[in-house]
């Protein structure tokens, strides 16, 4: 009788109750693989900090050699995933009302954000203030001054993103010129006929987006390795100097400040608009993990698409269509940097600091962060760029040049979790008004 109540009841249960009961135990077996996974990163990071401590020659080549290899993966694989998430969204929303009230959330929260950024280095800059180094340290900085670079200018650096073939800015890497050429191809997606071709083509172009996905996830699979690497190579860095004196002051500044971006900023603009901070970042913390080691805003956008998506639960037209614009506009580290570093420069060089010199620097700074390209030392670059067209002396650029590692690393962690912000805060502003057709979710 028990056996056949049993069985009664097991027959009557409600479809639903067992499909949520399914979907709960699915929920909490990726959530302990993450913990898992979160356990195995923490301790690569670790044993690569000690053993890169250690400072052991043939560990240090063997180190450098792994990381190497896996930043060249997350570039290999950067390109294609900027350019298919730009293709796919533009083509399912183009004709759409979602697609400029994308963009209008995205740019509007990127400003923001940038400009908080700068604000907060120009407030410490000012409170720390920075002493001027001896004149023989600057001067013998110029040799450190990577060449051919004191002669750049805006319009180079804009030229430079219209391409003049299909090829040339996915051979070189060009992240602006690749979103330029993904960006046509996706409106001219929209925006053709609905033939069969057309169609086609789109499931073709899916195709090799699931492909790329699946790659990406065999990357974030042996990325513990990648992780040892990298955590030995900083550590290792760190071991083989101590910044002093004004340049240390400087140094603290600039760290300062993207610490404070980092945990106190970006988190209040989460929380005003109704989302836990901690949340987000524990969903978001492999991209703001590889950021941190690879430099790469660009490099990173596979594991920042991935874990929106797939731990965040972000809409994809969402972060397909904001996280590839992020990568190449949203530069809060950049825009610091930028900054506080021209300040310095130009107070070394004896020019008057004024406060409104300095509040135009701060607004030139947040635009030239926007069209900074998400690269290793690209704000760096930029930066030489700035102080070289206004005659100030770029000795001094040589000299920040050996700490800008560590900078970098912490710059590039910081740019990626505020893009992983701008894409919660606008899915959360968005939330239950966007389409879901032709939006297919690769598994990652």
């Amino acid at each position: 009788m028990e056996e056949f109540s049993m069985a009664d009841q097991h027959k009557h249960t409600p479809h639903d109750e067992v499909e949520q009961q399914a979907q709960a135990a699915l929920s909490a077996a990726k959530l302990s693989g993450q913990k898992r996974q979160l356990a195995l990163w923490i301790a690569a990071l670790i044993v690569g900090g000690i053993l890169g401590w250690a400072n052991v020659p043939a560990l240090n080549n063997l180190f450098s050699f792994i990381a190497t290899v896996f930043t060249r993966l997350f570039q290999f694989v950067a390109v294609p995933t900027i350019a298919l998430a730009v293709i796919t969204t533009l083509a399912s929303l183009g004709t759409k009302r979602d697609t400029g009230r994308i963009f209008a959330h995205a740019v509007t929260y990127t400003l923001l954000t940038t400009i908080c950024a700068a604000a907060v280095g120009l407030a410490l800059f000012l409170w720390l203030a920075p002493a001027n180094l001896p004149a023989d340290v600057v001067g013998a900085g110029i040799s450190d001054v990577p060449g051919k670079l004191e002669g750049l200018s805006y319009y180079d650096h804009f030229l430079s993103i219209v391409p003049n073939n299909v090829l040339a800015p996915f051979v070189s890497g060009n992240v602006l010129s690749v979103m330029l050429v993904a960006a046509a191809a996706g409106l001219g997606l929209a925006f053709a006929p609905k033939t069969e071709n057309r169609e086609m083509l789109l499931k073709g172009i899916h195709g090799l987006q699931e492909l790329l996905f699946t790659l990406i996830r065999a990357l974030i699979t042996v990325l513990p390795v990648g992780i040892l690497a990298f955590a030995a190579q900083l550590a290792a860095q760190i071991e083989a100097g101590v910044i002093i004196g004004s340049l240390g002051v400087y140094t603290a500044v600039v760290i300062g400040g993207n610490l404070i971006q980092f945990f106190i900023v970006i988190p209040f603009f989460l929380a005003v608009r109704g989302l836990n901070p901690v949340r987000v970042f524990r969903q978001m913390m492999p991209a703001v993990a590889v950021a941190l080691f690879t430099k790469s805003s660009a490099g990173t956008l596979p594991v920042t698409l991935a874990s929106a998506e797939q731990r965040l639960k972000a809409h994809p037209s969402v972060t397909r269509f904001v996280l590839p614009i992020c990568t190449t506009i949203n530069m809060n580290g950049c825009a610091a940097f930028i900054l506080v570093t021209s300040l310095y420069v130009m107070q070394n060089a004896g020019m008057e600091l004024s406060l409104g010199t300095m509040i135009s620097w701060l607004f030139i700074a947040v635009l030239a962060a926007v069209g900074n390209a998400g690269v290793p030392m690209g704000c760096y670059f930029l930066t030489l760029s700035l102080m070289a067209s206004i005659g100030a002396p770029v000795g001094l650029m040589g000299v920040i040049l050996p700490i800008y590692s560590i900078i970098d690393m912490i710059e590039t962690a910081e740019n990626v979790w505020s893009d992983s912000a701008v894409c919660a805060i606008t899915n959360r502003d968005l939330e239950g008004t966007l389409s879901d057709e032709d939006v297919p979710i690769p598994s990652v």
